[in-house]
């Protein structure tokens, strides 16, 4: 068990975060991850362990705390399980690398993920892991900080690798932008999504298209988008909701963000996509979805298939002074729709292209089983 004195590392960038969850002072899924890597980084760095265990069951402690403090943002529990991941991979390779004299190069712990991205690890790498598995081996047992002050440079590593992968999704997400989008197309998105619109942006470079924005009320999100696209010499145009089926068919991609992609390919996406997507499905138009690997969360779908994470205020739909008919009617303002799998065609990510049947398989190599 964790005692309330070891739950109290970094208590107060802990409390900061869960009053910030609690209030929706944070906005957006990628500054949520941020400041949820920022917080455990922190705790981290101040933790007193004695075996890597207690560490692990810190960690999760904290972890729980922030969830609970904001269930509906799900990009807090999956950074929290991403960390654990990346703690647990350097770990393994710094105890495995104990039993091996400190002359030898030790090969660095493989991941497909990073073969990928970064190909063969270098001979330097491996070189650097072995001097760090000889300082953890030849620690002073005397001393009850000593295991964590020679495992903690090695953590801290982990954690920025985290850190570092948020900082550069938006840049990871677009870099074949221009692969999936062709001169003189027209793409239509719905609402604002920083992460589509890094992917337009980077298309834009080196392709001449034109861009529909759906308004996306009562947010009108979509306004943003379509300042942003502009600003940036895309040519764009905006449009009510009501506008989106009878456009469809000139339409050739229909590309929007994701707030969380579910272990059965489906996703919740802002209000409006779902109706979209439909109508992308009626004309055949290809549906795309731009976002980081830190938004996929290891849940089936939560509600109805029509339902949403959470709801707003439902006098933007419909106001108090309409007298009688508020009294006739129930009014739902949802955040969020659900997408099924089989309506999106490809999920475009900062480790590469998926189809929604590989979410699953992507979900199990990105964390644990344990915290599954």
């Amino acid at each position: 068990m964790v005692t309330e004195v070891q739950t109290s590392v970094g208590g107060r960038s802990v409390d900061n975060l869960v009053s910030k969850l609690r209030r929706r002072q944070v906005v957006g899924s990628r500054e949520t991850a941020l400041e949820t890597v920022l917080v455990l980084r922190q705790v981290v760095s101040k933790a007193r362990f004695s075996n890597f265990e207690q560490l692990i069951d810190l960690i999760r402690a904290v972890g729980r705390k922030l969830v609970e403090a904001q269930p509906k943002e799900h990009t807090v529990g999956n950074t929290v399980r991403k960390v654990l991941h990346h703690i647990r991979e350097e770990y393994s390779t710094v105890k495995e690398g104990t039993s091996i004299a400190p002359t030898t190069n030790a090969p660095t712990a493989f991941s497909i993920a990073k073969f990928v991205l970064q190909g063969q690890p270098r001979q330097q790498a491996a070189t650097a892991k072995s001097e760090e598995r000889t300082t953890l081996k030849e620690k002073d047992t005397d001393d009850p900080d000593s295991f964590a002050r020679g495992l903690k440079p090695v953590l801290m590593e982990a954690i920025q690798d985290v850190l570092d992968e948020l900082e550069t999704v938006y840049d990871n997400v677009s870099k074949n932008a221009k692969d999936h989008i062709h001169s003189d197309e027209i793409i239509l998105t719905i609402g604002m999504s920083k992460t589509v619109e890094a992917f337009l942006k980077a298309a834009a470079k080196d392709r001449k298209y034109t861009v529909i924005v759906a308004e996306s009320a009562p947010s009108y999100s979509g306004h943003d988008m379509a300042r942003a696209l502009s600003a940036a010499g895309i040519s764009a145009f905006l449009v009510p909701d009501s506008s989106i089926y009878a456009l469809m068919s000139r339409v050739n991609k229909l590309i929007v963000g994701s707030h969380a992609i579910l272990a059965n390919g489906g996703m919740f996406a802002v209000t409006g996509t779902l109706m979209a997507a439909t109508a992308a499905r009626a004309h055949s138009t290809p549906i795309v979805v731009c976002a980081g690997q830190f938004k996929l969360t290891p849940l089936w779908n939560l509600y109805h298939e029509y339902g949403a994470l959470d709801f707003a205020d439902p006098s933007a739909v419909l106001g108090f002074e309409e007298g009688d008919l508020v009294d006739k009617v129930d009014v739902v303002n949802p955040f969020y729709d659900y997408v099924r799998p089989e309506m999106v065609d490809v999920y475009i990510t900062n480790d590469g292209d998926h189809p929604p049947s590989s979410i699953y398989r992507l979900i199990k190599e990105t964390y644990d089983d344990d915290e599954l």
